[in-house]
């Protein structure tokens, strides 16, 4: 990889890297600490970690789930704010997942990283596919980092 590559993550593919420690994610990780990829992200997205950090069955002590947070938040990139006629896009099923389509497209990244479905549906609708990829995260290690 020359340039590093912009990204967006949804809220479990960052439990699945950096709470799970998903092994299946390690190329991820490495590549993320050695800055090949650059990721953004938005209050929003961030308070919705924060509150997922929280649920009783993680059973994640709250010293601990500050030290992801705030790990995360060192990691990330404010995105800028949507452009005075922002790129209209389709509209998410979960309306909770549409922050991270409104990051990418504000970002300009060239993925969002996901696991989620009703997102992953949306890789192929005609706003989007040319905009940014929609992939699962072991997609992206596949077709980008290997």
């Amino acid at each position: 990889m020359t340039a590093p590559k912009n990204l967006v993550l949804d809220t479990n593919t960052v439990m699945a890297l950096w709470h799970f420690r998903d092994p299946a994610l390690h190329a991820l990780d490495d590549a993320i600490h050695t800055g090949d990829l650059i990721l953004y992200s938005r209050d929003d997205a961030l308070e919705e970690y924060r509150r997922v950090l929280a649920y009783m069955q993680f059973g994640i002590s709250p010293d601990r789930q500050a030290e992801l947070l705030d790990a995360y938040r060192s990691r990330v990139i404010e995105a800028p704010p949507p452009t005075a006629a922002p790129l209209l896009l389709p509209a998410c099923r979960d309306r909770d997942d549409q922050k991270f389509l409104e990051i990418a497209r504000d970002a300009g990244v060239s993925h969002l990283l996901t696991r989620d479905k009703l997102l992953l549906k949306l890789a192929r609708h005609r706003i989007l596919r040319d905009r940014f990829a929609i992939l699962t995260p072991e997609r992206f290690i596949a077709d980008v980092l290997a």
